[in-house]
């Protein structure tokens, strides 16, 4: 009676082992396509992070008609690793050129817009043109108004990132446009007057 009953047992535990066994090895299978899932997703997500800027008049300026009221939209796409490109669609502008600079601080609580700090400058370089090897990282270097004051374009930009958390990253800091041109040599702001209008760089959703 003993001898049948462990023929019947064994093999029962064997099949309930081998069973286990299998399912052990499809949890750590499951685990493993579950990373790469992941990573593929980061993957097909690089390059693509977006940001967008709402601009408003400076309460300050907007006693003075000859800034008129400017106000638009700027747009901020990652562009690679290490570069934004920035497209902007503004009105209301003085007709002619105009500094365009990203600066430190999203804060446009001052009248002046002074509470956005200087230019974002992580790399702690002397301000220059959007060209130069060495400059602020937001120095975007000049736009052009038409004669109705609109102006319209796009600018690519490299040391900047989008979302990222590091150093570079743009979210959170303000894009400004200033009442006249940036000499693009001059420290620490290109002598380009007073800002006329800017907002607050977000993540777009």
């Amino acid at each position: 009676m003993h001898r049948s009953i462990k023929r019947i047992v064994l093999p029962a535990a064997a099949a309930a082992i081998a069973a286990l066994a299998l399912a052990v090895a499809g949890c750590e299978s499951s685990g493993k396509d579950d990373s790469s899932s992941t990573s593929a997703q980061k993957m097909d997500t690089d390059g693509k992070a977006a940001a967008v800027a709402n601009l408003k008049t400076a309460p300050a300026a907007s006693t003075q008609p000859k800034w008129g009221k400017p106000t638009g939209t700027v747009t901020f796409t990652q562009a690679g690793d290490d570069k934004v490109k920035v497209a902007y669609d503004l009105k209301g502008l003085t007709p002619g050129t105009h500094g365009f600079h990203i600066h430190e601080k999203g804060d446009l609580s001052a009248a002046d817009f002074s509470s956005a700090g200087p230019h974002f400058n992580p790399t702690k370089h002397k301000h220059a043109g959007p060209k130069s090897s060495e400059r602020h990282a937001g120095d975007l270097g000049n736009i052009e108004a038409d004669t109705s004051g609109n102006a319209k374009g796009t600018v690519t930009a490299e040391g900047l990132s989008i979302g990222s958390g590091a150093a570079n990253d743009i979210i959170g800091r303000s894009i400004v446009v200033h009442e006249k041109a940036d000499d693009l040599k001059s420290d620490p702001s290109g002598n380009s007057g007073a800002r006329v209008a800017a907002g607050v760089i977000e993540a777009k959703k």
